[in-house]
């Protein structure tokens, strides 16, 4: 379902994806992990064809980015770093839009579910420019469902979320992940990815240094791969 083939993506000089080779299967759940600057919002940005790589190839759901962007799009599903919505629009409008966009059928009925899905069916009418960030980023998980995309890709999605909208973003994941939806996500929080992921990746300096199921963590978990993976990247950094 998402396939990139010795991706390079550089800014000038600087190189920050260095060949990566990356296979995601359908339905498959994926936490990115990885330290700050390693890249992993830059790579989650090629797949949602909101930047061009460098070299190498990216396919998704059996189209080729960037040349097939538009075909892409709408298998995808995206939470960034930016909730991606109109201020001066209220919450259902916003969803409406989208959902024209996609032109889905029985638009009404869910954009309904969908809010009530996200716990905003109370503020459907107020104007997106009123809510807290939490309130939006809320909004901003339901505007990546809405459609039902085959690909989900989230770039820290539980930041500004309390706890109790963290739990449902994890119902939704949860829920997306029953339907046979592929979902790619990053996250910082590893006790959240490890309740949700079937595998996790650890990116470090634009390469992935480590990955491993969730059936096969060790005993004491997550952190400790995650930190093995770390220490040995140093290591072999130190080497060269």
């Amino acid at each position: 379902m998402i396939e990139t083939r010795r991706l390079v993506k550089r800014f000038g000089m600087k190189t920050v994806l260095r060949q990566i080779d990356l296979q995601i299967a359908q339905g498959e759940f994926v936490a990115l992990l990885g330290p700050n600057g390693a890249g992993k919002t830059t790579l989650l940005r090629i797949l949602a064809s909101l930047a061009r790589p460098s070299l190498g190839q990216v396919m998704i759901a059996g189209y080729s980015l960037p040349w097939q962007a538009s075909a892409v799009r709408r298998k995808l599903g995206v939470v960034s770093h930016q909730p991606l919505l109109y201020g001066d629009l209220s919450a259902e409008d916003n969803l409406r839009f989208f959902g024209r966009l996609y032109g889905l059928a029985g638009l009404e009925a869910r954009v309904t579910e969908t809010l009530a899905l996200v716990g905003l069916e109370h503020r459907r009418h107020e104007l997106v420019r009123t809510f807290s960030r939490g309130m939006q980023q809320r909004l901003a998980i339901g505007r990546a469902v809405l459609h039902r995309p085959e690909v989900l890709l989230l770039d820290e999605p539980h930041t500004g979320l309390d706890q109790d909208a963290c739990e449902m973003l994890e119902a939704v994941l949860r829920q997306v992940t029953r339907a046979g939806q592929t979902v790619l996500m990053t996250s910082h929080d590893l006790a959240r990815a490890a309740a949700l992921a079937g595998r996790f990746d650890v990116l470090v300096r634009g390469k992935i240094a480590a990955s491993i199921t969730s059936q096969d963590l060790p005993p004491d978990g997550l952190l400790a791969f995650y930190r093995q993976a770390l220490e040995n990247n140093e290591r072999e950094a130190g080497k060269l």
